[in-house]
């Protein structure tokens, strides 16, 4: 054991995400400075997994833990299993409330099998972990920043899943209003419609493009960069209140947009003070200022 695993404990922390930040759905994502921490130690037999903060009293304990079967699978591509893990997970991302939280959970545990194992990050580098998550997510567009961080634009061709890191002007930053309930990614998704008109696809396509010039040095263009076509407003029944927030604060001038699938409002502060926006969250929400943070998942010295 000593010879195919380090010794522990190691500590892997990785940010929350915003996906499809309006247009870019399933394309777009956005590392932002909140960081989930994973301590992990290799044990001679059993599991052990505690789990502080959010989720702590809904996520299971036992290998269907999001972040052991993640480990397992990395332990799996690198052609080693541990007799025995002990897991702390220190969740401070909001769950099911469109910041990431599962691709945090599945990136952190690859990138923390990973570093338990000797030479892991030679045998599995960046790009292959990359890969990994995204397979494991079946999307890449929040495992793409949470791996690599900053900003991103992923997806899939065949069967490979690619992404390239795109620029964020400084000066750029959000905020982001979570209403007190959440909303599963399987139930907003399925609100979609499987065709949207071939001039909303046109149109929605141009804004995407726009909002990467926008973030990486235009912030004046971000309102009518962040304009959706495809996703928001089908998703209305499912998060009524988020959806309100988003036209009260468009009709204003402020870029926000529905956080992945919601229900949390982002909102881009490049043009808009921060504290302002803040004040717009509504009674029983919480708002928080956050920067675009640009490292992804990092193991901790």
């Amino acid at each position: 054991m000593a010879q195919t695993f380090v010794a522990g404990p190691v500590t892997v922390t990785v940010p929350a995400t915003s996906a499809n930040l309006g247009p870019g759905f399933d394309s777009l994502g956005l590392a932002l400075d909140l960081r989930d921490t994973l301590v992990a130690e290799v044990l001679p037999a059993g599991l052990e997994v505690e789990v502080d903060g959010a989720g702590a009293a809904a996520v299971p304990r036992d290998e269907s833990h999001l972040v052991v079967r993640s480990m397992r699978a990395a332990f799996a591509a690198l052609g080693e299993q541990p007799p025995g893990l002990r897991l702390s997970c220190r969740n401070v991302i909001p769950h099911a409330r469109g910041l990431g939280s599962s691709s945090a959970a599945i990136v952190g545990g690859i990138v923390l099998a990973r570093a338990l194992v000797a030479g892991g990050a030679d045998r599995l580098d960046d790009d292959a972990a990359f890969r990994l998550a995204a397979e494991l997510e079946g999307h890449p567009d929040n495992v793409a920043p949470a791996m690599y961080g900053g900003f991103t634009i992923s997806g899939r061709e065949g069967e490979e899943f690619y992404s390239v890191p795109s620029p964020v002007a400084t000066g750029i930053g959000a905020v982001v209003l979570i209403p007190p309930g959440g909303v599963e990614t399987v139930i907003a998704r399925g609100l979609l419609p499987g065709t949207v008109p071939h001039a909303d696809a046109a149109a929605d396509a141009g804004r995407t493009a726009l909002l990467v010039a926008a973030l990486a040095g235009r912030p004046d263009q971000l309102w009518r960069a962040t304009r959706d076509y495809l996703h928001q407003d089908f998703r209305r029944p499912a998060m009524p209140e988020s959806l309100a927030l988003v036209d009260a604060l468009r009709a204003d001038g402020v870029p926000a947009v529905v956080s992945g699938a919601g229900p949390t409002v982002l909102a881009f502060t490049g043009g808009h003070d921060a504290d302002t926006l803040l004040a717009r969250t509504p009674q029983g929400w919480l708002g928080r200022a956050l920067a675009i943070d640009p490292t992804g998942a990092r193991v901790e010295e």
